[in-house]
C-alpha cells in the first residue's frame, strides 16, 4: 500500500513538473516576441581631404598647328602658375586637347562658321592640399591678365571635393549610432514598464556622404543609421 502510495505521489510530482516546465516555456516563447525594434543616428561633418579641379579653357581658329602651339604655351602658362603656389608635378596633369572640326560636322551651317576648329584643353590638379587648391581657385584672375580665360560653364569640368577618411571614421561613428539607438529603446521600455534585454538583431545601414550644402561643398556631411532589435523583459 505504501508503495502504491510512493509511487502515485512521484506520478503527481511528474506531472506538476512538467506542467510547470511547460507554462515556463510558454511564458519564455511569448516573452520572445516582446522586441522593440529602434534606430540611432550618427551624423558628423568632416572637411574635405581631396580636390580634383579641372582649368579648362579653349582656343579657336582655322590653322590647327598655330592653335596646338597656343595651347601649348597657355599649358605651360597654367602648369608655372600652380607649381608657382606651391603644386607638385604629381598634383597636376595635362590632358591631350580635344580637337572638334566644326566644318566636318553635318549639322552645322557652314555660313555661320566664322572659323573651323574649337580645341579644348584641360589641366587638371588632384591634390591632398585642399585649402591651398581653394585659395588658388580665387586668385585664378592671374591667368586671365596673362590672356587665359578659363571657362567656368561647362559641367563636364567643376571641381570635385571627396572626403576619403570614411574607415578611420566609421567605428566611433557607429558606436554612437548604437548608443543612441540603445537610449532610444532605454526609453520605450521605461514608457512601457519593462526593462531593457539583449539584442535580437543589429543591422548597420549605409554611410553617405554629402555636401554640407550647395555652397560649402569642401564640407562633407557623413551619416549612418543602425537599426537594432531589443527584447523587452518584464
Amino acid at each position: 500500500m505504501a508503495q502504491r502510495n510512493f509511487a502515485a505521489i512521484c506520478i503527481a510530482l511528474g506531472i506538476f513538473l512538467a506542467g510547470w516546465c511547460i507554462k515556463k516555456g510558454l511564458d519564455n516563447f511569448a516573452g520572445k516576441d516582446r522586441v522593440v525594434s529602434v534606430k540611432g543616428l550618427s551624423e558628423q561633418e568632416y572637411p574635405a581631404d581631396k580636390v580634383i579641379w579641372p582649368l579648362t579653357y579653349k582656343e579657336v581658329g582655322d590653322d590647327l598647328l598655330s592653335l596646338y602651339d597656343r595651347i601649348k604655351a597657355n599649358n605651360a602658362v597654367i602648369v608655372s602658375f600652380l607649381k608657382g603656389k606651391g603644386l607638385s608635378d604629381t598634383e597636376i596633369t595635362v590632358s591631350a586637347p580635344q580637337v572638334v572640326d566644326l566644318k566636318a560636322d553635318r549639322y552645322a551651317s557652314q555660313r555661320d562658321i566664322s572659323y573651323r576648329y574649337n580645341v579644348t584643353s584641360v589641366v587638371t590638379v588632384t591634390s591632398n592640399q585642399v585649402d591651398l587648391v581653394r585659395s588658388l581657385m580665387a586668385e585664378q584672375g592671374e591667368l586671365l591678365k596673362k590672356g587665359i580665360a578659363l571657362n567656368a560653364d561647362d559641367y563636364r569640368y567643376t571641381p570635385v571635393f571627396e572626403f576619403t577618411q570614411l574607415n578611420i571614421v566609421k567605428p566611433q561613428m557607429i558606436e554612437e549610432a548604437t548608443k543612441n539607438a540603445r537610449e532610444a529603446a532605454r526609453q520605450f521600455a521605461k514608457d512601457s514598464q519593462s526593462e531593457l534585454g539583449k539584442i535580437k538583431r543589429a543591422t548597420q545601414g549605409q554611410f553617405s556622404i554629402t555636401d554640407r550644402d550647395a555652397n560649402t561643398p569642401f564640407v562633407k556631411k557623413v551619416r549612418v543609421v543602425t537599426t537594432v532589435d531589443y527584447f523587452l523583459e518584464d
